[in-house]
């Protein structure tokens, strides 16, 4: 019984749960944040309206894939000056950042 209570009430609650937000802790959050505007806004714009790079705000992004977000940013684009953070960020960093961009940023 108390096997089906879990897989039948619990787990579903997990699943729901935006995974990316935890699986990131606030203080990494933080640095990362930090990254985001400063490294990345040093190509795309302080304010994320494009710059060397293009704009990366919510109206821009929410059409294009979350995976070729992730992708652009973890192996880069070699013709593009867009360098790789393979190395420097992990996958689960990597799409938090998506999803931080796809939500807007402050």
């Amino acid at each position: 019984m108390k096997k089906l209570f879990i897989v039948l009430f619990v787990m579903p609650v997990m699943l729901a749960l935006p995974f990316n937000s935890y699986a990131v802790s606030p203080e990494r959050q933080d640095e990362l944040m930090h990254l985001l505007k400063q490294d990345c806004g040093s190509c795309h714009g302080m304010t994320m309206k494009g710059g060397l790079g293009p704009a990366l705000l919510p109206a821009t992004l929410i059409k294009t894939p979350d995976y070729i977000l992730e992708n652009t940013i973890k192996y880069g684009r070699e013709t593009l000056a867009m360098p790789a953070w393979d190395g420097i960020l992990n996958s689960v960093e990597i799409e938090w950042l998506v999803d931080q961009l796809k939500e807007g940023i402050e």
